[in-house]
């Protein structure tokens, strides 16, 4: 072969007798301009540049080739380059944010090593005490140290600046020091490919969590769009700069209103009343920094506004500074307190004392957001959609915003209540302002089109048991007839059709934790028959919080009916469901639950070690809310008649929600609803003992490593392989899957029986199982190489090698086909 060196500084060509000629500027142009319209030129397009570039004719195409080939190479080492670069600073940063958190846990370590020997001493003092007028005044003291009596503040511009100065101290000593004791989200855990660092608060008062991370975006861009807080806090309302007042060192304070939306319809809204102070640090870090202005005096304040209470921000804020390299390091800090616990039932108290849904809803939402817009900006490009990735952010806050309005309906949007039926597990608000309906022309009435003027929203709220919110969300999901009526669906859709919609397909987007989709609703039967309108319906959805991993996690299906033109400003009337988990008061990763866990996690009985992955634990708290609200666009001449119906629908769900979360409660193994098999089938006790016999009969290994009936159940749903059952018929479908086996496929228990074996293989899998498929049932088992197939969601799953064997009865006789699939993961 001929070695052939060329660059832009230094061409040269390679000849036979080993000499080197250097490539003239001209020949390098045109060898360039060429590679950047085809980088892999075939035979005849490199004769044809030669032909059409005369400048050429000295070189060989074999030369060309080589030149081509090493062009690549050069193009795929800079790519790479680039690519490790990238890698080294975020661990570089990532390194820097763990070394800090070391030094900060150091010496907090060493402050609980001090307190620990202070009230070592002060219990022997106490002890020494004999007169009840010392104890007393100890427990006085003690009292007073807690609930400090803080004056009214000054809140002239001189007072503000007082107030802002020990709101940015304190704000520093909760992001960077040891103001508030830290503990690790529950399963967060930090590395390249983490969110970040993400914390949650022990032991202070209100909740408070914490997250660093690293974004691509400089500070000053950071500043703006977290100060824009609606933009990217789904259940932020409003924020309202009342006043600015510029600062000495540069900086600005801002008095802000604020408020948010209530996550349910059993809870009201709250407000905050804020100062805002943004300063530059002495080491160039930016600081956004907040907190309540409740208890001022000489300066202004907000009025109580009805239907909201007010709640309280301690120092809270945005500590942003430049990284080497591009972009910035940020740590984040939230600090709420609740001022009236009483508004609020006592079951819904967690939501406002979880650290744990504060990370969640507020901390983590904003780092998420954050790299989203990083990854817009980076990669622009326009998505399967026909819209850029920005563009399908605004629709998603679209149908979130529209969402909330319809689950507050405040007044001053233009809702009203209307007068119960009798029963009052159902509430009903109609929006008959012009802001409301504007643009939609809506339904069809004897092929004419007519103006709906009135919206109307059904919604209700209910507490459920045991019930993984994920799951629960998943299976409405991938079950809509299992809740829907076909009928209302249609009447629904009518409200903003204005033709036949041509979507060809399905298509879906991934962004920031959450699924925006649209889904094709085929054969929907027609509400009235005075409705014009064809029979495929097409909605919008956004899906979030399914991740089955994550703790504290909302889980949301909102959806709304779509036109044909599927503009970015055609009317959006979103409904759905709302699952939001109420874990207990205190967080599960204060000091002392931490301890229990652990000691749990050591116990050993008669099955062995406690797994880890147990579903009570996956679930990650035994109660959740759920909220349903439903919107109808409507004449206002139909008012009664549509809220009669909206409200036997809301309840038609009701039902159909609690009889899916009856069969979806994961409580005890021994008494596992979802694993309870079908009427005729094995109990599932049974049925993997017989998968674990016939493994050995056939492969001459141990599938499972433990002994026992329960143990072996246990074992084999906890197996790191995905393992599936499916059934015998012509037709094979899937009867069990194991929590991989379940993952991999993304459904439930439930929704199992629902997938066939043939829609989880591409074409080339299909054919190997068609031609593979006799030798298990003559040979009793065959093994499968590496390759791709598809879980129920559509994802590309890769697995390293999959195993199948026939699965015999106590009778010897053939049960089911068993497979293993090895190594497997989401491509």
């Amino acid at each position: 072969m001929m070695a052939v060196s060329s660059s832009c500084k230094d061409t040269k060509i390679a000849m036979d007798n080993g000499k080197y000629v250097r490539y003239t500027p001209e020949q390098v142009e045109a060898l360039e301009r060429l590679y950047h319209d085809c980088p892999k030129p075939s035979s005849m397009r490199r004769q044809q540049l030669i032909r059409e570039c005369p400048i050429l004719s000295n070189i060989e195409p074999k030369q060309i080739k080589v030149w081509f080939q090493n062009r690549r190479c050069r193009e795929k080492q800079r790519k790479e380059a680039s690519r490790l670069q990238a890698v080294n600073r975020k661990l570089t940063a990532m390194n820097k944010l763990l070394m800090e958190e070391n030094d900060r846990l150091q010496k907090q370590v060493s402050q609980l090593v001090y307190e620990n020997t202070y009230f070592r001493q002060h219990t022997q003092n106490a002890t020494l005490a004999t007169t009840d007028t010392s104890c007393e005044s100890v427990v006085t003291s003690g009292q007073h140290h807690l609930t400090p009596q803080h004056p009214p503040r000054d809140a002239s511009p001189a007072g503000l600046l007082s107030i802002a100065e020990e709101t940015l101290t304190e704000f520093l000593s909760k992001a960077t020091g040891t103001a508030v004791e830290w503990v690790q989200m529950p399963g967060m855990k930090p590395g390249p490919d983490s969110i970040g660092i993400v914390a949650i608060s022990h032991g202070c008062t209100g909740v408070a969590a914490r997250a660093c991370g690293l974004v691509g975006l400089d500070p000053t861009r950071v500043a703006e769009i977290l100060k824009d807080r609606p933009s990217w806090y789904r259940d932020c309302r409003s924020a309202e700069v009342v006043n600015v007042l510029p600062t000495g060192n540069s900086g600005t304070i801002e008095l802000l209103y604020m408020q948010l939306y209530a996550p349910t319809t059993l809870a009201p809204a709250r407000d905050f009343w804020l100062l805002r102070y943004t300063s530059v640090l002495e080491d160039g870090s930016l600081v956004v920094c907040e907190r309540s202005l409740n208890n001022t005096q000489n300066g202004p304040s907000m009025p109580q506004a009805p239907h909201f209470v007010r709640a309280e921000m301690l120092p809270s804020g945005y500590l942003i500074r430049p990284c080497e390299g591009g972009g910035s390091i940020i740590h984040i800090v939230d600090h709420i307190v609740d001022l009236e616990p009483w508004s609020i039932p006592e079951v819904l108290r967690p939501l406002y004392e979880s650290s744990t849904i504060l990370a969640q809803k507020t901390t983590m939402a904003a780092l998420r957001h954050l790299r989203q817009i990083s990854q817009e900006v980076s990669q622009p490009n326009v998505t399967g959609w026909g819209r850029r990735p920005a563009a399908l952010r605004a629709l998603s806050q679209r149908l979130s915003r529209g969402f909330n309005e319809a689950l507050n309906g405040f007044a001053d949007e233009g809702w009203s209540m209307l007068e119960s039926d009798g029963i009052d597990d159902v509430t009903v608000h109609v929006n008959s302002s012009p802001s409301k309906m504007m643009g939609a022309q809506l339904s069809y009435a004897n092929g004419f089109p007519s103006m709906n003027n009135a919206v109307l929203c059904a919604k209700a709220s209910m507490l459920l048991q045991d019930v993984p919110p994920q799951l629960l969300l998943r299976f409405l999901r991938e079950h809509r007839s299992e809740w829907a009526d076909s009928s209302i669906d249609a009447y629904s859709a009518a409200a903003v059709k204005a033709g036949p919609c041509g979507l060809p397909v399905p298509r879906a987007g991934n962004f920031g934790g959450q699924f925006l989709e649209v889904i094709k609703l085929e054969n929907m039967g027609h509400y009235r028959e005075d409705i014009m309108m064809p029979t495929d319906i097409f909605l919008l959805q956004l899906c979030s919080g399914v991740d089955e991993n994550s703790v504290g996690t909302c889980a949301e299906l909102v959806f709304a009916p779509i036109d044909a033109s599927f503009s970015d400003d055609a009317p959006i009337i979103p409904s759905g469901f709302r699952i939001i988990p109420l874990d207990s008061g205190k967080d599960a990763s204060s000091p002392t639950n931490r301890t229990l866990d652990l000691a749990s996690a050591l116990e050993v009985g008669p099955t062995g070690n406690k797994a880890s992955g147990d579903l009570s634990a996956q679930s990650g708290s035994t109660k959740s809310v759920i909220t349903i609200a439903f919107q109808f666009a409507f004449e206002i001449h139909l008012q009664e008649n549509i809220a009669s119906m909206a409200r036997q629908y809301v309840r038609s769900i009701i039902s159909s929600v609690q009889r899916v979360a009856l069969a979806l409660s994961p409580s005890r193994f021994g008494s596992h609803p979802g694993l309870r098999p079908p009427p005729g089938s094995p109990e599932a006790h049974t049925l993997a003992r017989w998968i674990s016999q016939s493994y050995r009969c056939y492969l001459g290994a141990e599938l499972l490593k433990t002994e026992g009936s329960e143990s072996i159940l246990k074992a084999l749903w906890h197996h790191s392989d995905a393992i599936m059952c499916c059934s015998l018929k012509a037709l094979p479908v899937f009867t069990f899957a194991n929590q991989a086996g379940l993952d991999m496929l993304e459904t439930t228990l439930v929704a199992l029986q629902d997938i066939t074996l043939e829609k989880i293989f591409d074409d080339n899998g299909r054919k190997t199982l068609c031609s593979e498929f006799p030798q298990i049932m003559q040979q009793g088992f065959m093994c499968l190489q590496g390759g791709i197939c598809l879980s129920s969601m559509g994802r590309a799953v890769s697995y390293e090698r999959a195993v199948a064997w026939k699965v015999l009865n106590e009778e010897e006789n053939a049960h089911c086909i068993c497979f293993m699939f090895i190594n497997w993961s989401f491509v």
